[in-house]
């Protein structure tokens, strides 16, 4: 059974803008150093959190195992669980982003519209988008994002061997999608050492953009 980390990060001493339901990628948990680092960010800029982790990822961590991810038209049902979870436990009223690292916002992307058609969601929000696997461009995994209609935010490294920004540029991408891109950042957000740029500096600037994203739905 999937697992929501509970209970939710709420920024202190004020009312949400926004509700972030967050994944994880394919192979780091919902407390990765990414997480421990943009999830603070996240809450300081006004933007409540909830992790989530699938369920091979918690046998991971229970039995101390590297197992690689299912494929991913079998962790669609899972994200979906997740959401009807999340909207019975929050405001109605409230908007709600779904999204993830790499492969956590590959899924949420497969199910945007369907979210948001149906009223559940406010936005998708793609951290490090793998639209195609490393040294493989032949290897898209951009076909649904064509004709997307969910308002949406990718932020990506400049660098991300999983889409540089010049491969991007030459993608066919709904106009729904709007682009943060990271300083120098790799798939992980982290810079060259001489850029003059900081790995947390360019995760917490992806929090500032999500944030504003939100405001702005």
């Amino acid at each position: 059974m999937a697992m929501l980390a509970l209970p939710t990060e709420m920024p202190e001493n004020e009312a949400p803008r926004a509700h972030f339901l967050l994944t994880h990628g394919a192979s780091q948990p919902m407390n990765s150093s990414f997480f421990e680092i943009l999830v603070p960010a996240l809450l300081r800029c006004g933007v409540a959190v909830s992790r989530f982790e699938l369920a091979y990822m918690v046998d991971n961590r229970e039995n101390g195992k590297r197992r690689p991810p299912p494929r991913i038209e079998k962790l669609l049902p899972e994200f979906l669980s997740a959401v009807d979870q999340l909207r019975e436990q929050i405001d109605p009223r409230q908007k709600l982003l779904i999204g993830g690292k790499s492969m956590g916002g590959r899924i949420a992307s497969m199910l945007a519209d369907e979210l948001f058609d149906a009223g559940k969601i406010s936005g998708l929000v793609c951290l490090g988008y793998p639209f195609h696997p490393p040294k493989k461009p032949e290897n898209m995994r951009t076909a649904h994002l064509a004709d997307l209609t969910t308002p949406a935010l990718f932020a990506q490294g400049v660098r991300d061997p999983f889409g540089t920004q010049d491969e991007v540029a030459d993608f066919k991408l709904s106009p729904a999608i709007s682009f943060h891109w990271v300083n120098d950042g790799d798939h992980d957000f982290r810079p060259r050492s001489k850029s003059g740029f900081t790995r947390k500096d360019n995760i917490e600037g992806a929090a500032a953009a999500l944030s504003d994203f939100a405001a702005a739905l």
